[in-house]
């Protein structure tokens, strides 16, 4: 399992690091609390929880309903009952405290274990609180989140990147949750794996350069407007069209869940069961435009296993605020802009004069102006001869006069223009993709005698890249498939020869159990003529191939960069024998896939 979750952690980095050449950093999990404050996670990073009303076991309020509801479908119901349960169903995620207490007590929600009432919901935050330094006077938390690291570190990156948008930065770590109810094996758990991107762009230009490489995919699209609808179920849709009609909003946003979905089905994500579900409108953040999460089908439900959203200028804007600091890009125009805007000048030496202490802070306040109400301020001290600034911004309770501050629109020419980008955001959880991986590729296979299991690891993630058989049990047999792994491993190939000497077909059926795509037997024409036999797990097939061929087919085999089918075209087939026998080795399909224990 560890080689596997390895596997596609580096996948995911070759997929979306180096081809979309994206920064890297490796941020701190120990948060200081006003980081956490200023993202808003301190006050709203939080599930709605209930408790036994007896024994005060927590529970989270919207999986409570959820099982009820689920169960009640299973039973006899008219027609406006059970629509009315799926329309609960569909706006799950997005009920407030109160309506989903109002729900909890509708359907008669009881605690699962006891059967005992449970209480109203109410918030639970969902952060680790710890405290930092000897002296335990500096409040933090364990990262909820690794997008943080790379918001603060905004500045540092846009200058390594040569002060040029759009770019993007990624981390990949643990994230830390303080679940109420962790259960489903990996798929809900406290600390988890994860993997964020967090791309940079202009708000007003949210085209991408490499849409067009996506725009004709086709992938299962739940939009807002079918969730709601009677039908309820999502729509093959390419891409482009879903941009074209407003579904998805923008080009940036496209491609990323494009790119999303071409990774989850080549590290081994069945296309048909996965889908990409729209938040509803109320379950998105206030801030942000259009979010999109990538849901996969298995034994436990459709599981959230990736988020995709635009979350438009928020995370920089609300850290600048709260460091006092810039987070801004300079973007160049094509064409020099000729505007006319607002310039203040405050008078230091009069409002010096005045304010003393104070200066610097109505100076400050006097630069925060809008240029609507700095057009009212002038407008007030013309005619009064003075003002409060109370009024017209947020800088305290000052009177000023007409001799302390000038306001003038002025004609600029501006080559460029100061903005905070906005944000693509696309998470990964690792685990929860290692898990669903695992379900869909594993199935049976029926044989002459018995069923045989099988993981149908992509080769991308396979743990073992391919086996080596010697045929029999003799030195001259183990000395080539000894120098085969050697050639392999030089190739960056992890192999495991089996010298034991039961049958091959055994043998094989060994190696399928743990998802190895490949097998080399090493038999009497390896001595001869120096070529082996090649296998390919799912269908079983095998060609000839001349040894020294091995390292190089077998790596862009691995790589996905050919296919099988590529490869038994150009080198001849191999009867199938289990044993050294002619009887031919069965190759059925798969008849079953789920993992979960009932």
């Amino acid at each position: 399992g560890c080689a596997v979750k390895s596997n596609i952690q580096n996948y995911w980095k070759r997929h979306f690091v180096l081809e979309e050449k994206m920064l890297e950093i490796e941020g701190s999990a120990v948060t200081p609390e006003p980081v956490l404050k200023a993202s808003g996670h301190v006050e709203r990073f939080t599930d709605l929880m209930v408790k036994d009303a007896k024994n005060g076991e927590c529970h989270r309020a919207d999986h409570l309903l959820e099982a009820r509801l689920e169960a009640l479908q299973q039973t006899p119901l008219d027609g406006g009952k059970r629509k009315d349960i799926e329309n609960v169903l569909a706006r799950l995620d997005e009920l407030t405290a109160e309506e989903l207490g109002a729900e909890l007590k509708k359907y008669e929600c009881k605690a699962p274990d006891t059967g005992n009432d449970i209480s109203d919901p109410f918030p639970f935050n969902l952060m680790f609180a710890t405290m930092i330094g000897p002296k335990g006077d500096l409040q933090g938390y364990l990262r909820p989140e690794t997008a943080q690291g790379i918001f603060v570190n905004f500045p540092q990156l846009l200058y390594y990147n040569g002060n040029k948008l759009p770019f993007a930065a990624a981390q990949m770590g643990q994230s830390f949750r303080n679940e109420i109810s962790p259960q489903q094996g990996i798929l809900r758990v406290r600390e988890f794996t994860q993997a964020e991107i967090e791309h940079f762009v202009d708000p007003e230009d949210k085209s991408h350069p490499k849409y067009e490489k996506v725009a004709d995919v086709e992938m299962l699209l739940f939009s807002r407007d079918v969730q709601v609808s009677d039908v309820k179920k999502p729509v093959l849709t390419k891409l482009r069209d879903a941009v074209d009609a407003g579904v998805i909003a923008n080009q940036t946003l496209a491609y990323f869940l494009g790119r999303t979905y071409q990774f989850m089905v080549a590290v081994g994500i069945k296309a048909e069961r996965m889908r990409f579900r729209q938040h509803l409108q109320h379950e998105m953040a206030h801030y942000a435009e259009d979010c999109w999460d990538c849901e996969v089908e298995t034994s436990y439900g459709w599981i959230e296993c990736v988020g995709v959203a635009d979350r438009s200028a928020y995370d920089l804007q609300a850290h600048a605020k709260a460091s006092k600091k810039e987070m801004t890009a300079y973007i160049k125009f094509d064409k020099p802009k000729f505007v006319t805007e607002l310039v203040v000048e405050p008078s230091k030496k009069e409002i010096g004069k005045v304010f003393k202490r104070e200066a610097k802070t109505v100076m400050a306040a006097l630069m925060s102006l809008t240029e609507a109400n700095g057009l009212k301020l002038k407008a007030e001290l013309e005619t009064k001869g003075e003002a409060n600034l109370k009024a017209f911004c947020d800088g305290g309770d000052f009177t000023i006069t007409k001799g302390m501050v000038s306001l003038e629109m002025v004609e600029k020419k501006l080559n460029g223009r100061y903005i905070t980008p906005g944000v693509i955001e696309p998470s990964f959880g690792i685990g929860r993709i290692l898990y669903c991986m695992l379900e869909h590729t594993y199935y049976v296979r029926e044989g002459d005698d018995e069923a045989k299991t099988v993981f149908g690891f992509t080769p991308l993630v396979a743990p073992t890249k391919c086996t080596v058989f010697p045929l029999l049990q003799k030195e001259e047999f183990n000395a080539v498939a000894r120098d085969i792994s050697e050639n392999m491993i030089d190739a960056g190939l992890s192999t495991i020869i089996d010298t034991t000497g039961t049958s091959i077909g055994k043998r094989y059926a060994r190696t399928d159990e743990i998802g190895v795509p490949f097998a080399v037997t090493v038999d009497h024409d390896t001595l001869e003529n120096d070529t082996v036999t090649l296998r390919e797990r799912d269908t079983c097939s095998q060609i000839r191939i001349n040894k020294s061929d091995l390292p190089g087919v077998l790596r862009e085999l691995v790589d996905m960069k050919t296919s099988w089918e590529k490869v038994q075209a150009k080198y001849p087939s191999q009867p199938t024998a289990e044993g050294g026998s002619s009887k031919k080795e069965k190759c059925s399909a798969p008849v079953s896939y789920s993992l979960r224990c009932p």
